[in-house]
């Protein structure tokens, strides 16, 4: 007889919050938590390992409730702003950077779906320092589109059956959002209080990057959710909404910073520790100048990956004045492009560093593989092959992106 499994426990505190006010005042913020976020991320990479005290700076710090619309009481920052501070926040500790980012998603599918009640409800939550986070992939189906957990109604509301994937965030959360299908397969959200009977957050991530995301599994075993916390988020792809081009856009930027900190460490290093080559007929190596040459095309390509990041953002921010077919595909469009640079820029700053800071530079000691592990594992997030389709056909064939979360 298998055992029943029992919720894995993290110390969930009552949050506190500051409430940003403005761009200017998230990307200061963010500058200041990654600072904090700094110290000691070698250290939780190693041990898989967050204090509760880490976790509760970030959210309380007032970033996880920067894209809160104005009229409920948020920042409502630019897209373009929301993808610089996750970028800031990634540079410092990757893993702790992807924590938030569903949760921003998930507030976005409250904004597109939620009734004014929900809204006001939620995003006062938020405000107030509650994260969220994400039940909605499954490990099980032919593809990333199949779900199996099924949502049926229920004498006092709804019940939810099922096993879920890659919760990033679960173990860190107050509350999850939980993706089903109903009799007509519609997808379907649950907001779901962490302490609900039924919801068993197994902490089983084990991947060799990301380490410290918590991005294992969540089971809901009769798990029975109330009718105001349910959202029609199918509805969110059947008309022209920025909900993919958003979640592709804070993927991006996760990877932006990842590139960021693996060129900042390759340079230090470099600096600080690695020999020139006996030919070079210099004294350090930062004077090699096929050294040079590598961290110049380097730099060139992290700084493109961060423009194209910039301008996606900005795509989608005059997007969001008038979302329609047109300026919804404009916006996957540009997202993909930023993606691959984003992506291939952070694979080869986290490999390069090892060959231009030589065999020292693979010492345990300084766990710089931690940004090659890091960079190989988000980017896995979808493949970058079919942003190159997607621009390409798009380019050459007018062909507008489907529309769905990865595009």
């Amino acid at each position: 007889m298998t055992a029943t499994p029992v919720s894995a426990h993290y110390d969930i505190r009552q949050p506190d919050a500051h409430v940003i006010r403005d761009d200017a005042e998230a990307i200061a913020i963010a500058h200041r938590v990654a600072a904090l976020l700094r110290e000691g991320a070698s250290e939780r990479d190693r041990s898989r390992q967050v204090p509760a005290d880490v976790v509760d700076a970030f959210s309380n710090s007032g970033l996880w409730g920067i894209t809160v619309p104005k009229q409920y009481g948020g920042a409502q920052v630019s897209f373009a702003t929301l993808a610089e501070v996750i970028a800031i926040i990634s540079a410092a500790d990757p893993s702790l950077g992807q924590i938030p980012q569903n949760h921003y998603c998930l507030l976005e599918d409250i904004r597109l779906q939620g009734s004014e009640e929900q809204k006001r409800f939620f995003f006062d939550l938020v405000l107030a320092g509650h994260r969220f986070a994400n039940a909605l992939s499954e490990t099980g189906g032919k593809n990333v589109k199949e779900i199996q957990t099924r949502i049926v109604p229920h004498a006092d509301g709804y019940r939810i059956d099922g096993r879920k994937g890659y919760c990033t965030g679960s173990l860190y959360a107050h509350w999850l959002g939980v993706l089903a299908l109903d009799a007509q397969d519609r997808s379907q959200l649950a907001f779901v209080r962490r302490d609900t009977p039924g919801l068993v957050i197994v902490d089983d991530w084990d991947n060799i990057g990301q380490r410290t995301t918590s991005s294992g599994t969540v089971l809901a075993q009769e798990l029975i959710v109330p009718a105001f916390n349910l959202f029609p988020t199918y509805r969110s792809y059947e008309t022209p909404t920025l909900a993919g081009p958003f979640a592709q856009l804070t993927t991006a930027a996760i990877d932006a910073g990842i590139g960021r900190a693996a060129l900042d460490d390759a340079i230090t290093f470099i600096r600080e520790q690695a020999r020139p080559w006996i030919d070079a007929g210099v004294e350090q190596a930062s004077q090699d100048p096929l050294t040079i040459v590598q961290i110049g095309a380097l730099e060139i390509r992290q700084e493109a990956a961060e423009a194209l990041l910039e301008r996606a953002g900005k795509v989608l921010d005059r997007a969001s004045l008038a979302p329609d077919e047109d300026s919804v595909a404009q916006a996957s469009v540009a997202v993909a492009k930023a993606k691959v640079l984003t992506t291939e820029a952070a694979i080869e700053a986290s490999n390069r560093l090892f060959e231009l800071g030589g065999t020292r530079s693979t010492q345990v000691r300084h766990n710089l593989d931690r940004h090659w592990r890091n960079a190989r594992v988000h980017t896995l997030h979808d493949p970058v092959r079919w942003k190159y389709h997607l621009v390409g056909n798009w380019a050459l064939n007018g062909a507008k992106p489907q529309r769905h979360d990865w595009n």
